[in-house]
């Protein structure tokens, strides 16, 4: 399985004002292969290190911020290191707080050192008063499979080569076998163990059994680091997502999550499940302009997890339903659409998401983008039907200098507006740029 993310790694690893990374995302994303696979390909030797099973190690890093002292400590437990071939990987680090605090040290002190470190829960870790290197780290995100490096893992690079450029007539010719694959990764998603499992077994119900030991391993995070009464809103606020998106606005309402539901009794839910990486909050914006940070109506918002394969799972949407395309999927379809391309447009970088509605409320534009100086507005549409009474609204009220359309439809480009197809979508900044 190949990562988009190495490349970045590579980036880091050259670059000549390095500082310590650390590898945010949440729970079984893959971060603990994905610095593992990078010491393999890239340094002669790697040390690792998960704070979570290894005492010896957080007392060593917990003594002091002497970063001379614990990489003489280090050399004494696993073998000299050499600054230009060793790769340093401190995995769980939320477990060892000081070694957080350490890398601060790291970076003014031994800035040769070639450190990588990562955690489950480490933006939750970040809220409890624990020490942060403000500005003396490198940062990078890593999310679920996107659909593109799930195309490569299961064998169909030629396919991921060819959409480098969207006018081909073979995109075209074989939009069948995309649609099929775009369905499969509806219900598998991008978490490397359902993926791994799929290309191993080609079997859906094992698929959903990993998907939903995943679920469950989610869940007994939050039994382990809040209260019971915090636990019973995050299990209510987690479980209404599904249907929230299913609902033609989706503007995400408390009082769905239990009659009389009120922002402030599960706005701490709310942060814990965002903190965790396991919830995108996408904001409302009152007017699509540059910043669109600066419009942003943190009140009104949309809701999506990390997912789609995970929020099939969770919907208890069946695979035939999915693949043969019955009633309840076309039902479910929209949703899903959704949730897949917020996801690809998470691993965009540089990329703000918002949506936009009209005062009025009869117009609303699925997510609004910024990027490489434009404000954009994205339509997505499940099929091939490209009735977007939304985005001609909002074409003749704002007069955007680019409008995309997300569809089965095939690539078109007409007076700024164009149609990408949604197995496509990942390549929106390619397309632009061209």
């Amino acid at each position: 399985m190949r990562r988009y993310a190495i490349k970045k790694l590579i980036a880091w690893k050259e670059s000549k004002t390095r500082k310590p990374l650390i590898i945010r995302g949440a729970r079984q994303v893959g971060k603990t292969w994905l610095m593992k696979e990078f010491g393999k390909s890239q340094y002669k030797k790697t040390i690792y290190i998960n704070f979570e099973n290894n005492d010896l190690m957080c007392e060593h890093f917990s003594k002091d911020l002497n970063t001379n002292r614990i990489i003489k400590g280090l050399e004494l437990e696993y073998s000299k290191i050499d600054t230009n071939n060793t790769l340093i990987i401190l995995d769980e680090i939320q477990e060892c707080p000081k070694a957080l605090t350490t890398l601060k040290y790291f970076y003014e002190n031994n800035p040769q050192y070639h450190i990588v470190a990562a955690g489950s829960l480490l933006g939750v870790a970040l809220h409890e008063n624990i020490s942060f290197p403000v500005g003396k780290v490198d940062f990078l995100d890593l999310y679920p499979l996107s659909f593109l490096e799930f195309l490569e893992a299961i064998g169909e690079e030629n396919f991921v080569q060819l959409l480098e450029n969207p006018n081909s007539d073979n995109i075209k010719t074989f939009k069948p076998k995309y649609i099929e694959w775009l369905k499969k990764y509806y219900y598998i998603g991008g978490m490397p163990e359902a993926v791994n499992l799929f290309i191993e077994t080609n079997d859906f119900k094992k698929v959903r059994k990993v998907q939903e030991t995943i679920l469950e391993a989610y869940r007994n995070d939050f039994s382990k680091h809040i209260s019971s009464t915090g636990k019973l809103k995050i299990d209510l606020l987690w479980e209404s997502i599904p249907n929230q998106l299913t609902k033609e606005s989706k503007k995400f309402v408390y009082k769905k999550i239990k009659q009389g539901a009120r922002a402030d009794e599960f706005e701490e839910a709310l942060s814990w499940l965002i903190n965790c990486g396991l919830v995108y909050k996408i904001n409302r914006i009152t007017k699509p302009a540059l910043p669109i940070k600066a419009y942003e109506d943190t009140k009104a918002f949309k809701l999506f997890i990390l997912d789609v394969g995970l929020l099939c799972a969770l919907s208890k949407l069946p695979a035939r339903t999915l693949i043969d395309g019955d009633k309840i999927f076309s039902e479910f379809n929209g949703a899903l659409a959704e949730q897949y391309v917020l996801e690809q447009l998470k691993t965009l970088e540089d990329m703000e998401i918002a949506y936009w509605i009209s005062k009025s409320g009869n117009a609303e534009i699925d997510f609004v983008i910024q990027t490489d100086g434009y404000v954009i507005p994205l339509e997505v549409k499940a099929a091939t039907n490209l009735q977007a009474k939304s985005l001609k609204v909002y074409r003749e009220k704002f007069e955007p200098e680019i409008s995309i359309r997300a569809s089965l439809a095939d690539f078109e480009m007409n007076s700024g507006l164009y149609n990408i197809p949604l197995f496509m979508i990942s390549k929106i900044d390619d397309i632009i740029k061209d």
